[in-house]
């Protein structure tokens, strides 16, 4: 095992940290139960009112179906959100006895939830931007990178036609799934987009854990900014104590799920924090430590958030921590409709309460396939790509392998060497494809619990449409090019010198072939 800093420490230390620890697992009631169901319906109308501008109707069929079946029961009895449309706040009573639970938005925040028991003079202790740019123009060009040359890429939109359109029939790629949006990209290039259900190129959806893989960006873009250093200890002051051997989880170890922490039975499911108003300090980073760091695989929420709390210790100064992802990341790339939820302390709820349109997902993807550069300049550490899509030490036992808050299409037949992919629940996807230079996007409102999207086989159509499109377009350059070597040939069997005579071969032959200049 790594070695631990010797120290001592009272046994009377050692106890109250023990109670501590066990105190957070606490157990199930129904009275939680109807605190976190209402903390749910009061968030995800807050997030898709205030964030995304969907309407009432909209966000019923959205956001608030499909949810959690343990919260089902709970949630069908509350009653309607009561929206404050001039304080930016939604709430919603679930007990007699207590505060309705409410969430507020603010401008570079989304919304934020208040902790069970929180009332509404709480607000005034929420963290607040002094000022906030307005973005007002509409996404609408088809270079989503850097650096790009707009071509008319019609072949690849009439042979993307079939599998883009069949994902959205709720059969073709599982019975019951429900796609919102698709958006793929060829050479940083939008060959195909389309939406349902309301949204829009222009409208925000919780990423749910795509939001880890933004958070690796982030924490690249900190890396390349001399701000963190991947082998060092994560910066928590709180393990930081007398004989915590969780001083030695390096950032390292959390990026590829292998910090060795506790987090139950589930790993994704951090329900008190997404739900409940829970802080990430008194949740994900309470943990006892129950493996060696890096030598085992476990999916965990509260890896990602505590490395992202580490970022915000180690930075020390929050005002620059939260503008960071915005000024040195999202905005640089033009993902101006992405936001980074926070807690009520102030930290990034970053394993899955990011909003973003697929458009902005697009970026992030096309960002790696740039190996992290943006016109001149580079954002992410040179070979940060390379690291977040190699295999940890530690991978899952089954199905695709993991790099560092990143997927690894390993699983699924097919696909080139190398694809990598975001994902999260209710089947959000961002699929990065560097042997074909292409980023495909999937967003969905699939029912948790049920069908799956079949990721692995719309990436395979959608690839082969673009390499069907490309053998076409090389098809044509190679006649093309025949062409062109048999109107040099003629030119030199006919002993042609002038200008007059060159140009009337030139059109013989293409005329021969029914082409023109």
């Amino acid at each position: 095992m790594r070695a631990v800093r010797k120290c001592l420490v009272s046994l009377s230390a050692l106890a109250l940290t023990a109670g501590a620890a066990l105190a957070q697992e606490g157990g199930s009631t129904r009275a939680l139960e109807d605190a976190l169901a209402a903390g749910y319906k009061a968030s995800f109308t807050c997030s898709a009112l205030f964030n995304a501008g969907q309407t009432p109707t909209e966000i019923r069929q959205n956001e608030l179906s499909g949810i959690y079946p343990d919260y089902q029961r709970s949630f069908d009895k509350l009653p309607d959100a009561v929206i404050d449309a001039g304080r930016k706040t939604v709430s919603v009573t679930y007990s007699d006895s207590m505060p309705p639970r409410i969430a507020a938005w603010r401008p570079g925040f989304g919304c934020t939830q208040l902790p069970i028991g929180a009332d509404v003079g709480a607000l005034n202790f929420l963290p607040r931007f002094a000022a906030w740019p307005d973005f007002s123009g509409e996404d609408r060009g088809s270079a989503i990178g850097s650096n790009v040359k707009v071509q008319l890429r019609i072949e690849e939109a009439e042979r993307l036609e079939a599998p883009v359109s069949f994902a959205f029939d709720e059969r073709s790629y599982g019975d019951g799934t429900r796609t919102s949006a698709v958006v793929v990209v060829k050479d940083g290039q939008v060959v195909a987009e389309r939406y349902a259900r309301g949204i829009d190129h222009e409208t925000p959806q919780r990423t749910w854990s795509v939001a880890k893989s933004i958070t690796a960006t982030i924490l690249g873009a900190a890396r390349r900014n001399g701000h963190i250093d991947l082998d060092y200890p994560a910066v928590i002051a709180d393990w930081n104590n007398g004989a915590d051997p969780r001083r030695e989880i390096t950032l390292r170890d959390l990026l590829q799920m292998a910090s060795g922490l506790d987090s139950g039975d589930t790993g994704s499911r951090t329900d008190r924090i997404y739900f409940g108003g829970g802080r990430v300090m008194d949740q994900a980073a309470s943990k006892v430590m129950e493996a060696e760091p890096g030598t085992r695989f476990k999916y965990s929420n509260n890896d990602t958030l505590i490395a992202m709390r580490s970022f915000r210790e180690s930075l020390g100064a929050d005002d620059s921590y939260h503008r960071f992802p915005y000024e040195k990341l999202l905005h640089k790339i033009g993902a101006v409709h992405t936001t980074l939820e926070v807690d009520w302390n102030g930290d990034f709820i970053s394993s899955s309460q990011v909003w973003s349109t697929a458009r902005d997902l697009a970026r992030i993807g096309q960002l790696y396939l740039q190996d992290g550069m943006w016109g001149n300049e580079r954002l992410l550490p040179e070979g940060w790509a390379e690291f977040v899509s190699t295999p940890g030490p530690a991978q899952p036992k089954s199905g695709p392998g993991y790099g560092a808050q990143f997927w690894l299409m390993t699983d699924a037949e097919g696909i080139p060497a190398g694809t990598y992919y975001m994902a999260g629940n209710r089947g959000q996807y961002v699929v990065i494809v560097p042997s074909m230079n292409a980023v495909i996007v999937r967003r969905g409102y699939d029912v948790i619990g049920g069908a799956r999207f079949d990721i692995n086989g719309f990436t395979r159509d959608v690839l082969l449409a673009l390499q069907a499109a490309e053998d076409v377009r090389a098809g044509e350059a190679a006649e093309r090019a025949r062409i062109e070597a048999e109107i040099e040939a003629t030119i030199e069997a006919r002993r042609a010198r002038s200008d007059r005579a060159k140009n009337a071969i030139r059109a013989e032959i293409l005329e021969k072939y029914g082409l023109d200049e």
